[in-house]
């Protein structure tokens, strides 16, 4: 238990197993889903279309889901989309034609919202000096679904390509359980009045224009969307480019998959606690995108496996520090009544690159071979790289500037 915070420790150790629950469930699909779109004759334009159907929900959604969480409250929220993502694993089984498949992508990805409402979560039971930490803990969450999650599935597919999602169902059951019987609500009333007060931060793309003109939120904003369509480019079309470049099967996409989520634990849950005592978020943001460029660069000269492993070392990583580290600061920017609106915007970003890159990264594969995607993800980042030097490093705002020793 010493891997929690001491202060909290309850609500911490819940929402951990909530978000490492529903993260299971979602690493079950994702290797699985070329194969499962190809029972029904999808091509390989079908198959990043229905990864970029969820994103575009999920870009729909986590707004929405963020700012109603500052409202009612984070439990009821996450009650909400966790049912919901119980009927999208359901409808995802039950498929019997493209199309379903195509709905079931769109309901799942709308109720994916409640990844955003879990940071918020955090953030509200942690103080500024520990969120970076507090966040991480999701983040490992992340990475131990993401270890189970693609070996479970791949086993699971050997008594029926359907079993998986029915199963990943069962597991958001004991979600819904957990939050109605023991998870209490972090947000109290007394502090969500204000919110219907104020002008609600993040309520349409009027308002994303004035996040994006905040001294600090702004530029946060703008590196998350250059940095997450680079890290899109090769998520969203990795298990095609494993299989049809590598000759991989699901059962080693899989593996791959897990062993990246090795990988986001030890980042998340170990070190980035230690990282941000060592360096300032500003620091952590500007490295990891630099590393994330170096490693991109690394995947598009990648031969065989072996090499694909190597790589994926310093791409988790930049990952890991990058995603924690933009949502603690971004947390720290706002008030207090903004944050679940305001991680929601970030999601929504995040989600927006991920409807752009599937067909991005599909057409460069198909049309000039294994090495253009790796190569346009490490092109996209080496615009940003000098404008992140100057906002999180020159020139950093004093949010930036700090760290756990202060």
């Amino acid at each position: 238990m010493a891997f929690f915070p001491k202060d909290n420790r309850k609500q911490f150790v819940l929402i951990f197993i909530i978000a490492f629950l529903n993260l299971i469930g979602f690493g079950m699909i994702i290797p699985l889903l070329p194969h499962y779109a190809r029972t029904f004759h999808a091509t390989i334009v079908d198959t990043g279309l229905l990864v970029a159907f969820y994103a575009a929900a999920q870009f729909i959604g986590s707004p929405i889901w963020g700012r109603l969480s500052d409202k009612i409250g984070r439990r009821p929220v996450l009650i909400i989309t966790i049912a919901g993502s119980i009927a999208g694993y359901i409808l995802f089984g039950l498929a019997g034609s493209l199309w379903l498949l195509f709905f079931s992508r769109l309901l799942s990805g709308f109720m994916s919202g409640n990844i955003t409402v879990a940071q918020a979560y955090i953030t509200d039971i942690t103080d500024a000096k520990n969120r970076a930490k507090g966040l991480g803990l999701i983040g490992a969450a992340f990475g131990l679904g993401f270890i189970i999650g693609p070996g479970m599935g791949g086993l699971l597919s050997v008594y029926g390509i359907e079993i998986p999602a029915y199963t990943a169902a069962v597991l958001n059951f004991f979600n819904l359980f957990f939050l109605a019987k023991m998870l209490p609500e972090s947000y109290p009333p007394e502090k969500r009045i204000s919110v219907r007060v104020r002008r609600r931060f993040g309520k349409s793309l009027v308002e994303l224009r004035e996040a994006l003109s905040r001294p600090l939120v702004g530029p946060l904003l703008y590196n998350r969307f250059f940095f997450s369509l680079a890290f899109a480019i090769f998520t969203t079309v990795f298990a095609i480019y494993a299989e049809y470049e590598l000759k991989l099967n699901a059962r080693l996409i899989a593996y791959l998959l897990t062993y990246v989520g090795i990988l986001m634990v030890l980042v998340q849950g170990v070190f980035i606690g230690r990282l941000t005592r060592i360096f300032t978020e500003g620091a952590l943001l500007f490295y990891s995108i630099v590393m994330m460029a170096f490693a991109l660069v690394g995947w598009a000269l990648v031969q065989d496996v072996i090499m694909l492993a190597v790589v994926l070392m310093p791409l988790a990583l930049a990952s890991g520090v990058f995603n924690t580290v933009i949502n603690s600061s971004l947390s720290k920017a706002v008030l207090e009544e903004e944050v679940g609106g305001t991680l929601g915007l970030s999601m929504a970003i995040d989600s927006f690159t991920r409807i752009l890159a599937p067909s991005a990264g599909s057409y460069l594969l198909s049309r000039l071979g294994r090495w253009a995607p790796g190569t346009a993800a490490a092109i996209v980042l080496c615009f940003i790289i000098p404008y992140a030097w100057q906002r999180f490093v020159a020139r950093p705002h004093p949010v930036l500037q700090s760290n756990l020793e202060e």
